[in-house]
């Protein structure tokens, strides 16, 4: 049987009733985009995170652009960025005109490794944005450490985060803002895109929802030149609803996580099954993605495949190596955590609604692979 890399319908037909009653109410009202609904989320997004600003948008990509622009972050700065991420965490940074330095990753989180700042930083440098993927965050508190002493900004890619906490604080709390993608697949997912900005900072999450709403100001005077990135009242609607069971489907991909890595356990050291770094501090685990490290990692996925087993490589090209940033002059080997990393991650299907017999498929079948 085919076992997906995502998959929400069961989630989706237990709330369609609920969307058809509520989209027949959005559709009868004038405000079709930035409306009541997503003013509500905003509000529960806020007291969910505890952070004091929550600015819905487009996506998680306009959610960056949008956050260095209003960080004053532009051409002649360089902002510190790990070298393995999704394309968005450097895009953003060559979109405002800023110059990418990238650092290698840490072998057990894949976040920054944040001994490997301070080499980084140069006069030019103006921000750090750690990346927080898969289950866990960067180490916010070092990496808060060294750009405090610097006098650097902290702008989070937060963007798989929700949900993930260090010391208290959520992500995108520990610096001058963050951001969430909600894109379908996310642990919280619209069925389309839709991003948000986290802040603190009362001024910055003005400036940023300014931008957003094409740089005009509450009575719709543009103050600046911004973006059209605002959030459709029916992706609110949708989010709002999903958001009510949030805890439990981390719960349950949580459970998922755990059985896979019990049983996946036992084909080490061929199969690497996710480390969680605690680090010594409070801090929490969200499976997002569940990303193992294998011998032989694109036969393995094309024997899942065969099997009906979806997986996704991460990343096949670490950052640093992706033509578009060929200008910067980075050659294979400058990282190395991350190179080997974008040669032997698979992620494995992960979602709140597998199955015990898919969980047992993906076991068996990486069993059979590595008896072959």
């Amino acid at each position: 049987m085919a076992v997906p890399f995502y998959e929400n319908q069961q989630e989706i037909m237990f709330f369609q009733q609920q969307w058809k009653a509520q989209l027949k109410e959005i559709i009868q009202q004038t405000e079709l985009i930035n409306g009541s609904q997503v003013d509500s989320f905003e509000r529960e997004m806020e007291q969910f995170t505890g952070i004091k600003n929550a600015i819905a948008v487009g996506n998680g990509t306009d959610a960056l652009i949008i956050g260095l622009t209003a960080a004053g972050v532009g051409v002649g700065d360089e902002v510190i960025v790990p070298c393995y991420s999704f394309f968005a965490s450097v895009s953003c940074i060559l979109h405002v005109g800023a110059t990418p330095v990238f650092v290698d990753i840490e072998a057990e989180s894949y976040a920054m490794n944040s001994t490997s700042i301070e080499a980084a930083i140069t006069p030019k440098t103006k921000a750090i944005m750690p990346v927080h993927l898969f289950c866990q965050m960067a180490d916010m508190p070092s990496i808060r450490e060294v750009a405090e002493r610097h006098q650097l900004l902290i702008f989070e890619d937060s963007a798989e985060a929700i949900g993930m906490y260090q010391n208290g604080v959520h992500a995108g709390g520990f610096g001058l803002g963050g951001v969430l993608s909600f894109f379908p697949t996310k642990t919280l997912g619209a069925l389309g895109d839709a991003g948000m900005i986290l802040t603190n900072n009362d001024k910055f999450a003005k400036a940023c929802r300014q931008l957003g709403n094409l740089g005009r100001d509450e009575s719709g005077i543009a103050q600046r030149i911004g973006f059209n990135s605002r959030m459709d009242e029916w992706h609110a609607m949708v989010l709002r609803s999903r958001f009510s069971v949030l805890e439990e489907n981390i719960q349950a991909r949580s459970a998922n996580s755990d059985y896979l890595t019990t049983s996946l356990n036992a084909q080490a050291p061929m199969v690497k099954t996710p480390i969680f770094n605690s680090r010594g501090y409070d801090a929490n685990r969200v499976d997002y993605v569940y990303l193992i490290e294998v011998d032989n990692r694109d036969a393995l996925a094309q024997h899942l495949a065969l099997a009906g087993i979806t997986t996704e490589t991460y990343y096949p090209i670490p950052l640093h190596m992706q033509p578009i940033c060929r200008h910067l002059g980075y050659r294979q080997g400058d990282f190395p955590v991350a190179e080997k990393a974008s040669t032997c991650a698979l992620g494995l299907p992960m979602h709140a609604e597998m199955q015990q017999h898919q969980l047992d498929d993906i076991v068996q079948c990486i069993q059979n692979f590595y008896k072959e």
